[in-house]
C-alpha cells in the first residue's frame, strides 16, 4: 500500500520537516499541503488523501473543530500533531477520543531526528477503519440501581492504536464497586496523566496513574504509567503494582507482554482483555494466560480502529472470544461477578 498523505499545518516550517521525515520512504506519495483546515476541505475533495497529519492550533478553525466536522461528513485518518505543553496533551487526548487514530507531539529544537519513526505511523493510520461517529458505539448496557458482587477475579487490559475512545467506552459501563482493573495503554508518558484524569471525571470506579506497591482493590482502575516504568502485577493477597523497568525486548513501554506475565502465577484469577491497536504486544502472554486458566477476551474487529493486537490473539487461540467494544463491559462483568439492579434498555 503506498498511503496518499495531506499535511495540514499552518506553519511553513513544520510542513517542511515533516514533508522531509516521508520524502524518502516509498510507502508514502504527499499530495497536498494546506495552512489551514479551510484550505484543506478543498484538496481533501481534489486530491483524496488515505490519511491526514493535522496541527491542533491553527487559525480560522482549530485542529478539533476540524476533526469533528471531518469525522461526521468525511472521516478519513488522521494523525494530529500537538505541543508537548499541558495544554498540548490535553487537546490531544481530546482529539484521539473524537476519532483520531494517532497524535505526535512536535520536535523541539534540540531534537536531531524529528518526527523519527513518523512514516510507519502514517501508514498505520492509514489502514485504519474509521467511521462516521456512531452514537450507538457510545452505548453500554447500564442498570437503574447496581450493586455489584465481586467474585475475586481481576481485570488486565491492554490497549494501543484506539485505545482511548475503547477505554472510555468500557469503564463508563463499569460500576463504582466493580472488579480491580489494570491497564497498559501505548502513549507517552505525559498524555497518560491527563488520559486519568480525564477518564477519572466521566467513570464511576476511581482511575488514576498507579503507583509502586499500591494495592489492587476493587472499585478502583489503574493505569500504567509509561516513562519508561512497566506497570507489572505484584504477588500477595491482595495483589500489588510494581513499577518494573521496561525490558527492550517489548518494544513497547508501558508493555502489555510484561503486565499480562507478571500475573501467570495468579491465572486462575484473571480476565485478560485486549482492546484496539497495533502490532501483538501481549499475544504471547495472554496465550499463556489461557493455557493457564485465564479467561481472555478481545475486542472485535468491527469495532477496532486498528484490528493488529486483538487480530493477533483471536487468530492465535489466545482469546476465546471478539467482543464489540459497547458490550465488552457486560462481558466482563459477568466473569468477575454479577450484578443486581434492573437493565435499562439499549
Amino acid at each position: 500500500m503506498v498511503a496518499r498523505l495531506l499535511i495540514i499545518d499552518d506553519s511553513a516550517t513544520m510542513r517542511a520537516i515533516i514533508r522531509e521525515a516521508v520524502a524518502h520512504d516509498p510507502r508514502i506519495r504527499l499530495v497536498a499541503e494546506a495552512a489551514d483546515p479551510i484550505e484543506a476541505r478543498d484538496k481533501i475533495r481534489k486530491h483524496s488523501p488515505d490519511v491526514l497529519t493535522l496541527d491542533i492550533e491553527m487559525p480560522r478553525m482549530d485542529g478539533l473543530s476540524f476533526l469533528d466536522r471531518l469525522m461526521r461528513l468525511r472521516p478519513l485518518p488522521v494523525v494530529m500533531i500537538s505541543g508537548d505543553s499541558p495544554r498540548g496533551s490535553s487537546a490531544a487526548i481530546e482529539a484521539l477520543a473524537r476519532g483520531a487514530v494517532d497524535c505526535i507531539g512536535k520536535p523541539d529544537k534540540s531534537c536531531r531526528r524529528p518526527f523519527d519513526g513518523l512514516g510507519d505511523r502514517i501508514l498505520a493510520a492509514a489502514r485504519a477503519q474509521v467511521r462516521v461517529r456512531d452514537p450507538n458505539l457510545k452505548t453500554v448496557p447500564s442498570f437503574s440501581t447496581t450493586r455489584f458482587r465481586w467474585n475475586g477475579r481481576y481485570v488486565l487490559i491492554g490497549a494501543s492504536t484506539g485505545g482511548v475512545e475503547a477505554l472510555e467506552i468500557l469503564l463508563s459501563g463499569i460500576p463504582a464497586d466493580g472488579p480491580p482493573i489494570v491497564i497498559s495503554q501505548h502513549m507517552p508518558e505525559t498524555m497518560l496523566e491527563r488520559f486519568a484524569t480525564r477518564l477519572d471525571a466521566r467513570i464511576a470506579p476511581r482511575m488514576r496513574i498507579a503507583r509502586e506497591g499500591e494495592l489492587i482493590l476493587p472499585g478502583n482502575v489503574y493505569l500504567a504509567p509509561g516513562g519508561g516504568d512497566d506497570l507489572v502485577i505484584g504477588a500477595g493477597t491482595p495483589p500489588h503494582c510494581r513499577l518494573r523497568k521496561a525490558e527492550l525486548s517489548h518494544g513497547h513501554s508501558p508493555s502489555v507482554e510484561a503486565m499480562f506475565a507478571s500475573a501467570f502465577h495468579m491465572a486462575n484469577d484473571i480476565v485478560a482483555v485486549m482492546l484496539s491497536g497495533m502490532g501483538r504486544d501481549g499475544a504471547l502472554a495472554m496465550a499463556e494466560l489461557r493455557r493457564s486458566g485465564a479467561r481472555c477476551l478481545a475486542q472485535d474487529a468491527a469495532s477496532s480502529v486498528i484490528f493488529g493486537m486483538p487480530g493477533a490473539v483471536l487468530s492465535s487461540g489466545a482469546a476465546e472470544a471478539a467482543v464489540p467494544i459497547n458490550r465488552m463491559s457486560q462481558a466482563i462483568l459477568e466473569l468477575t461477578g454479577s450484578v443486581s439492579g434492573e437493565m435499562l434498555p439499549l
